[in-house]
């Protein structure tokens, strides 16, 4: 399990293929198969990658459980939404709301990670704002959170349906809790976008900690894939 942020983590649940899945997926239009890899086949996984045969990268796949604030949640989950399953063999299933009304978490940032609008003012955000600035919103996240929590508890303790009552919860800095699977070329596809600068860095310590677990387990076309795709 990898922690990223005050609650959350990404968790690796199981692992299918190697990188010789991605060799002998290459090797079945000659009906061709080996059983383990040489240096003739880490140049095949080189050449798969860089010219994109990413078919090949299909027939891999790994299932993580993650623990996010929602705002993290939801631009990850713009991943799963375009895609499908012919293309991208991804799965996300969340723990709902609506059913579990116990253990609520918040992401509450320290007063140092507090940023400033960026100058184009398009997306994403520039420098840290001042200190005394940062301290404001933590407290009156913290204070936010507090009183939201009491009123959630409060009104289904009064007989308020759960997924109603959760109306009243802070919901971006929420977190929430999923399982999402995905081939080797969506998770190579997710990280290569989501560690980029422009993304928000909140997601970014996301896509680092998919990374390193891809990485462990594809070592080979995982250094590829950076190498001539990124």
């Amino acid at each position: 399990m990898i922690d990223v942020l005050d609650h959350g983590y990404v968790h690796v649940v199981n692992t299918m293929g190697s990188d010789l899945d991605v060799v002998n997926a290459a090797r079945a239009s000659f009906d061709k198969e080996v059983s383990e890899l040489s240096d003739k086949d880490e140049s095949l996984i080189n050449f798969l990658v860089k010219h994109k045969h990413d078919s090949t990268l299909r027939h891999c796949a790994m299932t993580f459980e993650v623990y996010a604030p929602l705002m993290v949640a939801r631009q990850w989950y713009k991943h799963a939404v375009s895609s499908t399953h012919l293309d991208d063999q991804m799965g996300w299933n969340e723990t709902s709301r609506r059913y579990v009304t116990e253990n609520e978490e918040f992401y509450v940032p320290d007063p140092n990670s507090w940023r400033s609008i960026p100058e184009n003012r398009k997306q994403g955000s520039g420098e840290p704002v001042e200190i005394y600035i940062g301290a404001k919103y933590t407290r009156q996240l913290q204070l936010l959170v507090e009183k939201s929590h009491a009123l959630y508890q409060e009104a289904m303790n009064e007989g308020i349906a759960p997924e109603q009552a959760r109306l009243l919860l802070p919901a971006y800095s929420m977190y929430v809790r999923w399982r999402w699977t995905a081939s080797l070329n969506a998770l190579l596809h997710f990280v290569s976008l989501r560690k980029g600068g422009e993304a928000q860095s909140e997601i970014q310590l996301y896509a680092d900690a998919v990374f390193a677990a891809v990485d462990e387990a594809f070592p080979i076309t995982a250094a590829a894939w950076f190498d001539h795709r990124v």
